[in-house]
């Protein structure tokens, strides 16, 4: 879409990437919250379940989805997002 015919600088194909890893990460957070908080949360109230007296909908829809997605979020930013230089190329390549 906004993508030059000439050479693009790696970092944006890297910061592209990085943001719709992102954007992934979010979505799965929003399907694991909606999934358990309306799937387990949708029963009358004689039928929940307990957990540390919390709902059963609560506990694995924010406690348990909090933990999995910070997880988530430790795990892909120190194995797959690089560290790279945010200065211009000409700055580096002078130095």
């Amino acid at each position: 879409m906004f993508h030059r015919k000439n050479k693009q600088d790696a970092r944006f194909t890297i910061a592209h990437r990085e943001a719709w890893i992102g954007v992934g990460i979010a979505v799965f957070n929003f399907i694991w919250w909606y999934a358990f908080a309306y799937g387990l949360g949708s029963k009358p109230l004689s039928h929940y379940h307990y957990i540390w007296g919390f709902p059963a909908w609560f506990f694995y829809s924010c406690i348990v989805g909090f933990i999995v997605v910070t997880g988530l979020v430790i795990v892909i930013v120190t194995v797959i997002f690089k560290d790279i230089p945010l200065g211009d190329t000409k700055e580096r390549e002078e130095e």
